[in-house]
């Protein structure tokens, strides 16, 4: 018998061993992921990944409160900002689902005196944010002493109702807040309960989401973390918001492992049928065909192939990420006690990858300065706007007129991956070899981009001695404007206006180009030589005189 058990235990322990061996593994690449991209010494952040009902990491960084130096616990109740939304679209999809409203009514069916606009609003376009109502957090009258004020939802919707569209509904997509203002007090006209209740005896009762609520600041909530923002390089408390103002939009407040109660949830059709889901996970299309890369109040979008639905939440003092993958059943929740911006999709993306067993790996290769110019020109993307690709002091470089300039690092032939993201480029060519576009692939949808018939010019590094470097060293006033100084370090030279500083690269005679933004400098001299003003070319042209 004892002969026959320990041979069963080895038997058990060869079957596991892999397994948990590639979970320790996995847990090590986790936690070298959230060491590398979450902020140093910042408050705290909880990460959580689950796939169905089993969990594959959860761990808690940094502090719940700084003040009292208390360590954050992965079961820490956050705010959750906007991934808010997804709850009250499917709070809505629900009553669809019971025939109480249907996704087509136009929304003064359930709010009459909402001011006509010439055309009709319906339920869908609020949730899809293609409605054209103005994103009401961006009005002048949103202050920071309307900020304290208790408002109720109709008073909220006051706030904006007189505001012309922006659009017509359907015809294009904008982030609006506004409209799941309006879906939430649509909740309850329907219900007639206060929407705070209804999700919480709808949702987070039914479904044992013990750690979820209507967040409320005089609420006694078991585990809720303390909020922060970073200013001037130092964290402080966050400024005060009532919490009635982000309501249907972003005033939810729950810890993760009542996220993945809420997915399992939604996966196993507790909640909602499995057509009205799949209508809420796929982009919303515009009338003129073009994919929004919204669903209804969840992001589309993909990790390493495989599908996602995803959100981001900001409010003040939090940050928080939710990213569900359906076909795998695999969920990642990072949330953060700092409202300071992080780009957690990345940290998240990577993350997912290595659960999937598909960790990004995209290693440089080099290619001659010659190869790389045959990649620059000025592309015009499917969705909208146009890119310059050009190489700059032997780095090929992609920006839009007068931005920011980020690298294309190349990892195959006609593949490159866009600096510090998880964005591929590849290039095609016609039937003559020549570049004639590239298709964009990232962490969203797919996008394309087709070269234009401008040609566009290396910028090469050109070396000037140190000792004429300094003669363009000084200050140098815009009129109107600020002042624009120019400084060397390290022998280098560097334009900057207040804190904003970039290395002025040479490439010609008094011509220089700031190295990581659409930015010339040319110095003017006079006939004896002398530097008297610069010319900065960004979109526009403006002179600035030496003093």
């Amino acid at each position: 018998m004892k002969t026959s058990l320990q041979a069963l235990l080895c038997l058990i322990f060869s079957i596991l061993a892999p397994a948990i061996t590639l979970g320790q593994a996995n847990n090590y690449l986790f936690d070298s992921l959230a060491t590398d991209e979450l902020p140093k010494n910042s408050p705290g952040t909880v990460i959580y990944i689950s796939r169905g009902d089993q969990l594959l990491y959860k761990k808690a960084f940094g502090k719940a409160n700084i003040e009292l130096d208390v360590d954050m616990k992965t079961e820490d109740v956050f705010r959750l900002g906007s991934i808010t939304k997804q709850f009250t679209a499917c709070a809505i999809l629900k009553l669809m689902e019971q025939g109480k409203l249907s996704l087509t009514d136009d929304i003064h069916k359930y709010i009459p005196d909402f001011p006509q606009k010439n055309e009709a609003i319906s339920i869908e376009a609020l949730l899809t944010h293609t409605s054209g109502v103005i994103n009401y957090t961006g009005l002048p009258s949103f202050t920071e002493e309307l900020k304290r004020k208790n408002l109720s939802p109709k008073q909220l919707v006051d706030l904006f109702k007189d505001e012309p569209l922006e659009y017509k509904p359907g015809t294009d997509y904008k982030y609006s807040n506004s409209g799941y203002i309006l879906l939430g007090y649509i909740i309850e006209k329907v219900t007639g309960k206060p929407y705070g209740e209804y999700i919480e005896e709808t949702i987070f009762k039914a479904l044992g989401m013990n750690n979820s609520y209507y967040d409320s600041p005089t609420k006694l909530i078991d585990g809720r973390v303390s909020g922060y923002t970073q200013r001037n390089g130092h964290y402080q408390n966050s400024d005060y918001l009532n919490m009635t103002l982000p309501y249907a939009a972003g005033s939810l407040a729950a810890n993760p492992a009542d996220i993945q109660k809420w997915y399992s949830a939604l996966y196993n059709g507790q909640f909602l049928q499995p057509e009205s889901l799949k209508k809420a996970y796929s982009s919303y299309r515009l009338s003129n065909g073009r994919l929004t890369g919204y669903g209804y109040g969840w992001e589309i979008g993909n990790v390493q192939g495989s599908a996602s639905v995803k959100h981001v939440g900001v409010v003040n003092g939090f940050f928080t990420y939710v990213a569900y993958l359906p076909e795998e059943n695999l969920l990642i929740s990072i949330f953060r006690n700092c409202d300071s911006p992080t780009d957690l999709d990345i940290l998240a993306s990577k993350m997912l990858a290595v659960a999937l067993g598909k960790p990004y790996d995209y290693k440089p290769i080099t290619m001659t300065d010659a190869k790389l110019e045959t990649y620059q020109g000025v592309y015009k993307l499917e969705n909208g706007g146009e890119y310059t690709i050009r190489l700059q002091d032997g780095n090929l470089m992609y920006y839009n007129l007068g931005g920011l300039r980020t690298r294309l690092i190349p990892y195959e032939k006609d593949h490159f991956v866009l600096d510090n993201s998880l964005t591929i480029f590849n290039f095609n060519k016609d039937s003559f070899g020549r570049i004639n576009g590239f298709t964009i692939k990232g962490t969203g949808l797919p996008n394309k981009g087709n070269r234009k018939n401008i040609k566009v010019v290396a910028q090469k590094k050109i070396r000037i001695p140190f000792k004429l470097l300094q003669r363009y060293i000084g200050r140098y006033q815009f009129n109107p404007g600020p002042i624009f100084e120019v400084v060397t370090d390290n022998n280098k030279l560097f334009g900057q206006v207040g804190n904003d500083r970039k290395e002025l690269v040479p490439f010609a005679e008094h011509e220089f180009f700031a190295r990581d933004l659409d930015a010339s400098i040319i110095f003017n001299v006079d006939a004896k030589g002398n530097v008297i003003s610069l010319t900065k070319i960004q979109n526009t042209e403006m002179i600035a005189k030496k003093f």
